[in-house]
């Protein structure tokens, strides 16, 4: 079994930054895929962010591109998401998502990734 902790989020004014981060912890004998999910109210979940489990492929959705980047910390299963000019369309809960490789490198698949950490929110308004 496979424990995802969660730290980070907060409250921001538009245009500022937060970084979350996920470790992996339980059965991780190897690397694991990793990613971020978030879901506003009355949202439906969507998959923003994920990494391989090479650490040598990321892929975001869209609306975040250019903003968020996925850091890979020296300890082998925990990831950040650096988050930069967060907008109010970014206000969510933000959970952290991990699967064993193989995985489908996009950034959708991560909300069908079997493992979830408990959720953080971030909520960024003026």
């Amino acid at each position: 079994q496979v424990q995802l902790v969660e730290s980070g989020g907060g409250s921001v004014q538009p245009g500022g930054s937060l970084r979350l981060s996920c470790t992996a912890r339980g059965n991780t004998r190897s690397r694991l895929c990793m990613g971020w999910i978030r879901q506003a109210p009355g949202k439906e979940r969507e998959g923003v962010a994920c990494i391989n489990d090479a650490r040598s492929i990321t892929d975001y959705v869209t609306s975040v591109k250019g903003r968020f980047t996925i850091i890979q910390d020296t300890a082998e299963n925990t990831v950040y998401l650096q988050m930069n000019n967060l907008q109010p369309e970014d206000t969510a809960i933000y959970y952290c998502a991990a699967d064993t490789p193989p995985c489908l490198n996009w950034a959708s698949e991560t909300i069908r990734f079997p493992y979830r950490g408990q959720g953080t929110q971030v909520t960024v308004s003026s």
